[in-house]
Order: structure tokens, then C-alpha cells, then sequence
């Protein structure tokens, strides 16, 4: 059976083929539905991906949880970074005195039968961006004193939220076949 990632991003599909090879890129144009709950939204997504073509399908959305904003805008993100972009996210944030973040990558597997869920999560905050590599909203958030925009490809795989996500899913591949 073949191991489906739904996504049109070549940017993620990159990380994932970075940790699960055998992963091929399909690019359904599903409904997403507007949500503050990560599961719910990828729920919804695999229900309509295992109607499309028969396989094995996993989705992710990660989300970005701003603490000034009470954890908004999560996976609305894709939203606010459209209408503002990074600089203005930043902007936003550095009106108030907590620019803690959480980023959190949330992956849902799917086989036709149940669906499993594979948690990832950094902590940082929000900086003026800096760096030229990743995409979205790498450039304004911080880890460690540098932010994912700054960091070369590999040592994000390793350090980031996806990562560890991809890491979990990756193993109950392995244990369950």
C-alpha cells in the first residue's frame, strides 16, 4: 500500500521525505474547515482524502499558538500570515510584553479504518525576522537564539516541531507495519 502525505507544499514535503522516504506527495484540493482544533480540521481532511483514492493517507497542520493572544491564532495561522506576513505578525506581537510562542505540528494517519494522531511542539517567541531558509513563519520565531529561517535544513529537521511529530509517527509505522 502506498503511504500518501496530502499536502501542496513542497517545503513540507521535503521534511517529511527527510524522515519517511517511502512518504509520496499527493496534492488533493480538500476542503479545510475553519477551526481552533488542529485534530478536528485533519479529521475532516483524511474523511474526504480516503473517498478520493484507495491507500494510506496522513495530513498535518502545524499551528502557531501566540501567548499575548491567549494561544490565537493556532491553525488559523495560514490566515493571519496571508493578511499581515511575518513582519507584521512580529509588528503585532511586539505591542505586548509576552511574545512567547508554541509552535505545534499535529499529524493525522489514516489506513481507511481509524485515525491516529502524532503531537510535535517547540517553544519560543517571536523576533523580527531574520534568515533566508524555511518558509511561512520560520523567520520571526526563535529557538535557542536563532530563529528556524536562520537554522540550515537538517538541524531544523532535527530540532523542530515536524520533526519530532514525523519522529513519533515514523516508529508506529515501524511497529505496526
Amino acid at each position: 500500500m502506498v503511504l500518501y502525505f496530502i499536502t501542496g507544499n513542497k517545503w513540507k514535503l521535503k521534511e517529511v521525505q527527510a524522515i519517511i522516504p517511502e512518504a509520496e506527495g499527493i496534492d488533493f484540493d480538500l476542503p479545510e474547515i475553519q477551526e481552533l482544533d488542529p485534530q478536528k480540521i485533519i479529521t475532516e481532511k483524511l474523511k474526504e482524502a480516503v473517498e478520493e483514492k484507495k491507500g494510506d493517507y496522513f495530513v498535518e497542520d502545524t499551528s502557531l499558538y501566540l501567548e499575548c493572544l491567549n494561544g490565537f491564532p493556532g491553525p488559523l495561522i495560514k490566515w493571519m500570515l496571508d493578511r499581515l506576513g511575518s513582519k507584521g505578525i512580529y509588528e503585532l506581537v511586539s505591542k505586548y510584553n509576552n511574545h512567547s510562542a508554541v509552535a505545534k505540528t499535529v499529524i493525522g494517519y489514516s489506513s481507511r479504518m481509524d485515525i491516529h494522531f502524532f503531537v510535535g511542539e517547540l517553544k519560543g517567541k517571536i523576533v523580527a525576522p531574520r534568515g533566508k531558509e524555511g518558509f511561512g513563519w520560520d523567520s520571526i520565531f526563535e529557538v535557542s537564539g536563532r530563529t528556524l529561517a536562520e537554522m540550515p535544513a537538517e538541524e531544523k529537521n532535527k530540532k523542530g516541531m515536524r520533526s519530532t511529530a514525523l519522529t513519533k509517527f515514523k516508529k508506529f509505522l515501524n511497529q505496526h507495519g
